[in-house]
């Protein structure tokens, strides 16, 4: 079935794309063979005065390349510079049709679907909500292939198109038509009727002709006008991806080496630093992810999918803290009547300030109108009466993390909630199937973990507890991404999914501590590798406190893995409890981000067990090392459905980085027979480095966590 189809009326030719059987237009190897069929047709036409490309899909004009195709290439660099060469012959082809060309953009124009309307002279935007122009491909490891980093900037200069471009970030119509990307954005039902007045106009002047030379021609930067501009982007990106990202650079060099040289030129140098990207490794890594992203938005959360959601239409939130606050905030924004409930006045006072504030920023930054933040905040009840929980559908418990204390709540609850109502703790640590012997219905009882801050945090953990029934979970699935998080569903066990894996991670930092490392090296080690933070770091802003609670919980349920340290507990002792109180491992006197502290030392000494020097390499090792051993315990005990969820759930849940895929395909990178070997060098540590009988069998058939 063909995706493209053209029609010619009053002389001029219409290009429809509608890629059948799917939701997105991409531009797969058979798509571009129909841009040729095209292709050839009006280039044997004289009597044409224009030609217009539209989509055939609301709000979509084209996606960009098939990201399948892209995420099973190889590394013949012959075979992929023949497919390059295949998209920029077909986009060269457009610009030299002999009448003008537009192309009309009424929803996501991505990637390669950006480079080809870069190929015609002129773009008009539609109004559908989702018009969005930009090029994503360094979120997946890429720069684009197709004149991207040539064209645009000698549509828009240099500057904006390395922030475009280096970025991946979309931008929307109205600062398109700001920056000259696009001619002019009309309503979408004018888009026909302002293609043939712009067609007419083009003709009559000859801009047509002046816009085509301008996009062949070298921009002319002076030496020195160079030399700033990318110095300025070079910065910016490094500052962003810590250098650990080969494409945004990658990106830049296109763009500074070809912006001075005719257009033809400037291609050949895109096409030679876009190859050796692709089939690469973090390339592979990054698209592995945008697919497991696209499955994850997919899952009901249960196998069968006959079982359907329940509409949830009133939430009561039970807890006016820091996490009781942020869940009703993420509910006022999508528009869901929200009850917060606090048995203290003054608790509710803050909690009420806490989320008009977190609104209020959201108006700062532009994402949304104060109309929206007044319309959000009159969805928000608040009440000291349990009563006023009886007409809620859903129910989250948000109180302090102490069992006796939410069990209580529970059974005070009973008697005012239907029968029906879904019951969801919010805890972090304490179990879920123990919690719902306290409640009346334990089918409708489950954990729904948010992470802090709310706002900001994607990833909220459904927990099933043992009775927890198939409706329940896929209620709480749909209600979680009805409020834009993406859920992850987790079999009820100590510390669930995230805090389960990540609790080996910072109880190894520990004990490397009182073994005699730097506790700057262990966070050097860390960031390296690619972590947003260090796990010394981590431990100060979550607060030593919490961290030495839910240790406890994570460590004595596997006793036969952890290490017992003291430093932690010391500290605590001491009233050090990280960034809140002012001093942790770090000080953060005076507004400091965290910096060394010499009263630390009296701590180190009086818990450390050696004093040896230990290098990047072993800090690096047992880090990771002891957090794969649990990962793969969690999947083999099923706690999870699918590899995927382990490592979708570190990369949303503690920021593990995207380019090496997670946790899991890090693993199948390096090699289980690898994983095995450097494991062995650790195991007279203890359990917590002893490699589970999967990683073993992995290892013994040369198999992999993903198949």
């Amino acid at each position: 079935m063909n995706s493209l189809y053209l029609t010619i009326s009053d002389r001029c030719a219409v290009v429809t794309f509608d890629l059948p059987g799917s939701k997105a237009n991409t531009l797969g190897q058979a798509v571009l063979a129909d841009f040729e069929a095209v292709l050839s047709q009006l280039e044997q036409r004289s009597d044409l005065d224009g030609v217009v490309l539209q989509s055939g899909k609301p709000g979509m004009f084209i996606a960009g390349a098939d990201l399948k195709e892209l995420g099973a290439a190889g590394t013949d660099e012959a075979h992929n510079r023949r497919l390059v060469q295949r998209g920029l012959d077909i986009i060269a082809r457009f610009e030299r049709l002999p009448c003008p060309t537009i192309a009309l953009i009424d929803g996501a124009c991505l990637g390669g679907g950006l480079e080809v309307a870069l190929g015609f002279d002129y773009r008009l935007c539609g109004s559908h909500p989702k018009t969005e122009l930009g090029f994503p491909e360094v979120k997946v490891g890429l720069i684009p292939g197709w004149g991207g980093t040539q064209r645009l900037p000698r549509v828009v200069g240099p500057s904006l198109a390395a922030e475009m471009i280096c970025s991946g970030e979309p931008i929307k119509p109205t600062r398109a038509r700001e920056i000259g990307l696009i001619f002019d954005a009309v309503p979408s039902e004018n888009l026909v009727e302002e293609a043939r007045r712009l067609l007419t106009w083009a003709r009559q002047s000859g801009d047509w002709h002046l816009a085509r030379r301008r996009k062949q021609q070298p921009i002319g930067l002076s030496e020195e006008q160079a030399s700033f501009t990318f110095a300025v982007a070079k910065a910016q990106v490094l500052q962003k991806t810590k250098g650990q990202l080969p494409a945004p650079l990658a990106a830049l060099e296109a763009i500074a080496q070809g912006c001075n040289l005719p257009l033809d030129e400037g291609l050949k140098i895109e096409t030679n630093l876009f190859l050796p990207l692709v089939g690469s490794v973090i390339s592979r890594n990054l698209i592995a992810v945008f697919f497991m992203n696209q499955r994850l938005a997919k899952d009901t959360g249960v196998a069968d999918a006959s079982i359907q959601p329940r509409t949830i239409t009133r939430v009561g939130i039970v807890g006016a803290g820091i996490m009781g606050s942020g869940i009703a905030g993420a509910h006022l924004r999508r528009g869901i009547p929200t009850l917060m409930l606090d048995v203290a006045a003054e608790q509710l006072t803050k909690g009420v300030a806490a989320i008009t504030k977190s609104l209020q920023g959201r108006v700062e930054l532009g994402r949304s109108t104060p109309q929206e933040m007044l319309q959000a905040l009159s969805l928000l009840n608040t009440s000291q009466n349990q009563a006023m929980l009886s007409d809620c559908d859903l129910v989250i418990e948000a109180v302090v993390e102490n069992e006796e204390v939410k069990n209580r709540l529970f059974r005070e609850l009973q008697p005012i909630l239907n029968d029906d109502t879904i019951v969801a703790s919010n805890t972090s640590t304490i179990s879920i199937t123990r919690m719902a012997e306290a409640w009346k219905k334990p089918a409708h009882f489950a954990g729904l973990h948010f992470f802090n801050p709310v706002d900001r945090m994607q990833l909220v953990e459904v927990i099933r507890g043992s009775k927890t029934s198939d409706a329940t979970v896929v209620t709480l699935v749909a209600h979680a991404k009805r409020l834009g998080k993406s859920p992850i569903v987790v079999k009820d066990c100590p510390g669930f999914l995230v805090n389960r894996i990540l609790f080996p991670y910072m109880n190894e930092a520990y004990a490397l501590l009182e073994e005699g490392a730097d506790p700057r090296a262990i966070d050097k080690a860390a960031t390296t590798f690619g972590m947003p933070m260090g796990p010394i770091t981590l431990s100060d802003v979550v607060g030593l406190d919490t961290a030495l609670y839910a240790g406890k919980v994570v460590n004595t349920a596997f006793a036969d893995r952890a290490k017992q340290t003291r430093i932690v507990q010391e500290l605590v002792a001491a009233g050090r409890l990280g960034q809140k109180s002012g001093a942790g491992f770090y000080s953060y006197a005076k507004g400091s981000r965290g910096s060394d502290d010499p009263a630390l030392a009296f701590f180190l000494e009086k818990c450390r067990t050696d004093r040896r020097a230990i290098a990047v390499e072993e800090i690096t090792d047992r880090l990771f090392l002891a957090m794969l051993v649990e990962a793969s315990l969690v999947l083999s005990e099923g706690i999870v459905r699918d590899p995927a969820d382990v490592d979708l759930g570190l990369l949303l849940g503690i920021g593990f980085p995207a380019f090496r895929g997670g946790l899991l395909r890090w693993a199948d990178t390096e090699g289980l027979d690898q994983i095995v070997r450097r494991l062995a060098k650790y195991e007279a540590l203890g359990k917590r480095f002893q490699a589970t009988p999967q990683m073993l069998s992995l290892a013994k058939s040369g198999g992999r966590f993903f198949s």
